[in-house]
């Protein structure tokens, strides 16, 4: 297992926050009260960078990996 997948796998497991992994878990801490949850406030931005997030790694991979004839 990769330090990065060993990260986020304790995270998930670890933590109350599950660390956001779940685009279902942002918007339902941002319904919550709880001291791991998201501002309401704040929930949009989190979801506007990931989807930022998917739209660079999309756009990287289709660079570093051309279609073939």
């Amino acid at each position: 297992m990769t330090p990065e997948a060993a990260d986020i796998t304790a995270a998930h497991w670890f933590t109350a926050s599950t660390s956001f992994a779940n685009p279902a878990v942002t918007m339902a801490r941002a319904a919550t009260d709880t001291f791991a949850g998201v501002r309401p406030a704040d929930a949009l931005a989190v979801i506007d960078a990931r989807l930022a997030g998917a739209g660079f790694a999309t756009a990287l991979l289709r660079w570093l990996t051309p279609l073939r004839p």
